[in-house]
């Protein structure tokens, strides 16, 4: 099986097409979405939608999901993330909406748990630093875990009697080898990265290769920004996307 790992959305359609044309769908098997599909991007229904039409794809929930559906409060978000999150709720069709609501926080698919912030706060804890990366690792039973919510690419192996903890940024191009070691990896942000790099971030996990390949593609970033200029959302949210910060 190949499966195509995606997260941080944020209503950039303008980069998940990108990168759904870059993964070659026709060799794609399944699609696994980690939250954060609508937030701070112009084109919440029209994400969800291309989601949607994949039948055989599985996504949790996000922090900004659930924002824009009032199930969580954004008092903690700032004030350019509350008025798109405020702005991604009126928007939001009745089917899109209920999409949203339905979402699990975690899914376990075969030696896999999906999680959109952590696997011990499933939608609102970051994974940033290697202290909390290795407490998390007693949260999920499976060989790996997938992450989002940093909007930045990292691998973190497990540390065992014989081997330290270790953290990894990974290149791109370059696969990473899945051996017998637990991982917690993030595949970054599809429609805001936050690593210094503006290309969408995607990952391809290869079951019988045993391998996961990470990529970065080029989308139309000032397309986006014109979009979201025409819809009012803040100068702030329009320009990180220039610089993927």
């Amino acid at each position: 099986m190949r499966y195509l790992i995606i997260s941080d959305i944020h209503g950039n359609l303008v980069a998940l097409d990108a990168v759904l044309a870059a993964a070659d769908l026709e060799t794609i098997d399944r699609i696994w979405c980690l939250g954060d599909v609508v937030g701070y991007g112009p084109s919440p229904n029209q994400c969800i939608s291309r989601l949607r039409a994949f039948s055989d794809h599985h996504c949790v929930a996000g922090n900004h999901d659930w924002a824009a559906i009032s199930r969580i409060d954004i008092a903690e978000f700032n004030p350019s993330a509350q008025m798109a999150c405020q702005w991604t709720g009126q928007q939001l069709s009745p089917e899109n909406r209920d999409y949203l609501e339905r979402l699990p926080t975690r899914i376990v698919q075969g030696n896999c748990t999906l999680v959109h912030g952590s696997p011990r706060e499933p939608v609102w804890e970051y994974i940033i630093y290697p202290s909390t990366a290795q407490l998390n690792f007693q949260f999920f039973h499976s060989q790996l875990c997938f992450v989002g919510h940093t909007h930045a690419p990292a691998v973190f192996r497990e540390e065992t009697s014989t081997q330290k903890f270790e953290i990894s940024i990974p290149v791109p191009d370059q696969p990473i080898p899945i051996d017998d070691k637990r991982l917690i990896v993030n595949p970054g942000s599809v429609g805001q990265p936050r690593d210094g790099d503006p290309h969408a971030a995607y990952m391809i996990l290869e079951e019988e290769a045993g391998i996961i390949e990470y990529h970065r593609v080029s989308y139309d970033i000032a397309l986006t920004q014109d979009l979201m200029l025409e819809k009012g959302l803040p100068d702030s949210l329009i320009s990180r996307l220039t610089f993927g910060w």
